[in-house]
């Protein structure tokens, strides 16, 4: 599939040919080994297990497992491990690349991979999740660990699941071994901020996004697609600055308050499902109805695929910050592009959960805990120079904030296979 193929017909791309297309793209702006693009173009591996579970009324049910390994030439691979009846291979896949850009544009010395279990966990009970979690970083033992694979929280797991992942792990192992997996409880070597870190990353873009387009921060009106976890801390931080928040939503629907909603006093979806449909607020829209508000910064923090070539054209925001991973379509894309409203894209505006893992893992190996305010200035200081280094790009070519943060990506994921050369 070309770039030049009809905007019609890209619609229903799956995540690795989306993740390719923006490989192509951005490899179309660098002087990068063709061989380097095409290898980039594959997974190292993909591990498929099967996972026999013994439910709570004696009978046994078999689930499949799967864990994607992209590109290791910066380090081991990390990604997240996520429990939902859509998990399929082609989706690691694709999830796994997306890290590796994530990965290489915030410098750290990791690659991509991705997995998951295909089971609706609204169907297990805590101890059918236990043990389907605990047969499952089994099933995986023989590729991952400290130094290899790295996984993570994701949709449908957190972090009890992560707790019971590393000590399953390290019973096998004879030794406790923290560094196996990040998003853990604080108490078993996870990370302060961790959870909070994805949106407070969105926050901290969109605030040097805001002072690029020398806009007063304090006039300056959002919109919450999603108030869970990414997007209330994105909320809250931007209203802590000054920003307006104007309206959030959660699954059942939208509030609206032109004046500005106090974020404190909204309760996020994970704390309190339906708690932000049901506040009492000026107004109630539908999802739908909150993506097409006029303000200046629009934030999808729920799900992918919300900006559509259906929906595109009748978005007002004067500036998109993506939250959530994959919210825009590569047809909303390109009408975005026509319409001259940036995009600043998911792979670095909430780069903070595996930013945050990456100290969590340098916790763990060295045995020495963070506090919460390093962990923050650490996050800061992280995500001012990925900004930077994209921002650089942006200014010196005519080119998307999207193409310009993959450009920086591939930049350095070529450079370090031209480095290491290719194994005989």
């Amino acid at each position: 599939m070309t770039t030049s193929e009809p905007a019609s017909e890209l619609e229903e791309e799956s995540a690795v040919e989306t993740a390719r297309r923006q490989l192509e793209r951005a490899a179309a702006h660098l002087d990068v080994d063709e061989g380097i693009v095409e290898r980039l173009r594959h997974p190292t591996s993909v591990y498929r297990v099967t996972i026999p579970l013994e439910r709570d009324d004696g009978s046994r049910e078999m689930f499949t497992g799967y864990r994607a390994h992209h590109d290791s030439v910066r380090g081991p691979y990390k990604g997240g491990l996520r429990y939902h009846p859509g998990v399929t291979e082609e989706e690691c896949v694709g999830l796994s690349m997306w890290m590796t850009w994530k990965c290489a544009v915030m410098d750290l010395p990791f690659g991509g991979a991705k997995g998951g279990v295909v089971v609706d966990p609204k169907e297990l009970s805590e101890d059918e999740t236990e043990r389907l979690t605990r047969r499952f970083a089994e099933e995986l033992r023989p590729v991952i660990g400290p130094m290899k694979d790295i996984p993570a929280p994701d949709m449908g797991t957190g972090p009890q699941e992560m707790a019971w992942f590393m000590d399953a792990y390290s019973m096998q192992q004879g030794e406790t071994e923290p560094g196996v997996v990040t998003g853990k409880p604080p108490v078993i070597g996870g990370s302060y901020g961790r959870e909070r870190a994805p949106g407070r990353s969105v926050g901290i873009v969109a605030r040097e996004a805001i002072d690029y387009y020398d806009w007063d921060i304090e006039d300056t009106t959002v919109a919450v697609q999603g108030f869970g976890s990414v997007g209330a801390n994105a909320a809250r931080y931007l209203d802590d600055l000054g920003a307006s928040i104007v309206a959030v939503s959660d699954i059942d629907g939208a509030i609206y308050d032109p004046d500005g909603l106090d974020t404190t006093d909204v309760e996020d979806h994970d704390e309190t499902p339906g708690m932000v449909s049901g506040y009492d607020a000026p107004e109630t829209l539908a999802n739908d109805e909150l993506l097409e508000l006029d303000v200046d910064i629009l934030i999808p923090a729920a799900i992918g695929n919300v900006l559509t070539g259906e929906n595109a054209r009748d978005i007002s925001a004067n500036l998109i910050v993506e939250g959530a991973n994959g919210p825009t379509t590569s047809t909303a894309d390109q009408i975005f592009e026509e319409r001259d409203i940036p995009v600043i894209p998911d792979i670095v505006a909430n780069a903070g959960g595996v930013t945050v893992s990456y100290f969590e893992w340098l916790q763990d190996i060295n045995r020495r805990k963070w506090s919460l305010e390093r962990v923050h200035q650490e996050l800061e200081d992280e995500m001012l120079q990925a900004w930077t280094a994209i921002r650089k790009e942006y200014d010196a070519r005519d080119v998307t904030w999207r193409d310009a943060t993959y450009i920086v990506a591939l930049s350095r994921i070529a450079e370090a296979h031209d480095a290491r050369g290719l194994w005989p």
